[in-house]
């Protein structure tokens, strides 16, 4: 599980850095809103990431963007069913989308801008029982990391935000950032 979710973590990092990289407002007021609540301290601990519901927002939608695994692992049918009027037949490798999933517009309005804004208040969380938001895949089988994934991003990009300022080099302008 350590080894599995360190490139998943640091992927996840790096969206985030990118992401925020490209849209100043919203990294001005994530950062606000760590050293504000922050102000003094040398560093942020993992407690201390409870009180930073925008940071939360940041992560969900980095990780609804830009998912670390955008198809998650394969689950085989047990048996025959049906899914809306498909027949699956026993045994069929199954395959989910995340990628498409987080970006569907029946789920989530302008679903290709970063907005993290759309978490803000919202009771959907990295479980997936809502189905919009599955990084980590749903139900029994979801990732077993989770929660250490989740704490470990939270602080390092708590800390990275807290502790540095954050700017395009000179003469890179955001556009210039390919994340295709």
């Amino acid at each position: 599980m350590v080894l599995a979710g360190t490139d998943t973590i640091s992927s996840a990092v790096v969206w985030a850095m990118t992401a925020l990289m490209q849209n100043p407002r919203v990294m001005q007021k994530v950062q606000e809103e760590i050293r504000k609540v922050y102000e003094g301290k040398s560093f942020i601990e993992e407690e201390d990431v409870q009180k930073l519901p925008y940071l939360k927002a940041v992560i969900k939608e980095t990780m609804r963007l830009y998912p670390s695994l955008p198809i998650l692992l394969p689950r085989e049918t047990m048996k025959k069913c049906e899914i809306e009027g498909y027949e699956i037949p026993e045994k069929t490798l199954v395959f989910v989308n995340a990628w498409a999933i987080h970006r569907d517009p029946e789920a989530y309005e302008n679903p290709e801008e970063f907005y993290p804004e759309r978490f803000v208040d919202s009771d959907i969380d990295f479980k997936g029982q809502d189905f919009e938001l599955v990084p980590f895949g749903s139900g029994r089988r979801v990732c077993p990391g989770l929660n250490m994934a989740v704490a470990t991003v939270d602080l390092i990009l708590a800390n990275l935000l807290y502790l540095f300022d954050w700017e395009m080099p000179e003469g890179v302008k955001k556009e210039d950032i390919d994340i295709e």
